[in-house]
């Protein structure tokens, strides 16, 4: 038996007993849970606003859905087909489970992977028992780990598994963020602070932060933002203004506004905000989860040659983004906030969900 945080339904998590996983396929391995943390994914959840995960835990009531999707574990056992991992290494557990041979995997698409056991790349604590957990099994442990040298702390490690591909993936690489660029990125947490951290590794002339909260924009500015503006104390046409204002200098016969907006808030009005600030050639880089449409202003958009690209992580950037922690051109641990015990996670439930009181941006939880 083994300790985990399961989904019991909506509203409802339990920290009890369930059985320890074992190996089911020659492809799995089984490994003990050293760091994870929750993602506001998991919180969708909580809300009921997942049916999938819903209908996965109401199929065991008495037990539920383990939660989570980001860890690193180290590995106790490997089904017999596993040439990568044995037991002993530690390793970073991608919220992406990819089987490797699929269509989609094959196009390095691994989002959508119709391979596993789920219905697409994200099954951890959506489809399948997730990481919340003392232990976890690893489908497609070859195509679904990444091993990690030693020493390099589990704080860094962690952010490696879900916001810093996700931030990297569809926010930097997705719009094209590029040395001498202006780039904004509306909405700073843990992912859009990421994707502040990662887009700096790429050397652009202006990071402009954009938030309604004083104390992320601190954060943004110590992560090394160039500029920041609180949208809660302007209107929108001040702050359109003021963007276009800061990037009126940069090139001579260069037009106002920035060449990359990076939207991680999944709103209309943050959406529609990076519409008006993106300059000819520029592109919008849609990473926020949309719950309702938004207004796309073509009339506007279809003359400025702009693009607007959108989706769900991959996590085929992992390996990238470990070698820049290992060489120490990247540390997302600077997005940590808090730390539990992994038998704390209920009231780290808490703290991350009064993130407006507690500041909470991403927590850590260890054995």
């Amino acid at each position: 038996m083994m300790k985990a945080l399961t989904y019991m339904g909506p509203g409802v998590i339990s920290w009890h007993s369930i059985p320890k996983p074992k190996i089911l396929q020659p492809t799995d391995v089984i490994g003990k849970v050293v760091a994870t943390t929750i993602c506001g994914s998991d919180l969708h959840i909580l809300k009921g606003d997942v049916p999938e995960t819903t209908a996965a835990a109401s199929k065991n009531p008495e037990k539920g859905l383990v939660l989570g999707h980001e860890a690193i574990i180290e590995v106790e056992s490997v089904g017999k087909d596993i040439k990568k991992f044995s037991p002993g290494d530690i390793c970073i557990v991608s919220c992406i489970t990819s089987c490797g041979s699929c269509y989609y995997c094959k196009k390095n698409l691994q989002s959508h992977c119709n391979g596993n056991e789920g219905t697409s790349g994200w099954i951890f604590g959506h489809e399948i028992d997730g990481t919340q957990s003392e232990y976890v099994r690893v489908p497609f442990g070859d195509t679904s780990l990444f091993k990690v040298p030693k020493g390099v702390s589990y704080d860094k490690l962690l952010m490696l598994c879900d916001a810093m591909p996700t931030s990297y993936e569809i926010g930097v690489l997705a719009g094209g963020v590029k040395q001498g660029d202006s780039v904004a990125i509306v909405g700073l947490g843990p992912v859009g602070l990421s994707a502040l951290l990662s887009a700096k590794t790429l050397r652009p002339a202006q990071i402009i932060a954009i938030d309604m909260d004083d104390e992320r924009l601190e954060l943004a500015k110590q992560f090394g933002a160039t500029h920041t503006i609180n949208t809660g104390k302007l209107t929108t046409q001040a702050l359109t203004s003021e963007v276009l204002q800061l990037t009126s200098n940069l090139s001579p016969g260069r037009e106002q506004g920035v060449d990359v907006a990076i939207e991680c808030v999944g709103i209309p009005a943050t959406f529609e905000l990076c519409e008006d600030l993106i300059a000819s050639g520029g592109s919008i880089a849609n990473v926020g989860v949309h719950g309702k449409s938004v207004e796309l202003k073509l009339q506007n958009l279809w003359i400025k040659n702009c693009k607007i690209t959108t989706g769900l992580v991959s996590a085929n950037t992992t390996e990238e983004l470990l070698e820049k922690v290992v060489d120490g051109t990247l540390d997302p641990s600077l997005i940590i906030t808090h730390h539990f015990k992994l038998d704390e996670i209920e009231k780290a439930y808490e703290v991350f969900k009064d993130a407006k009181t507690t500041k909470a941006m991403k927590i850590v939880l260890t054995p």
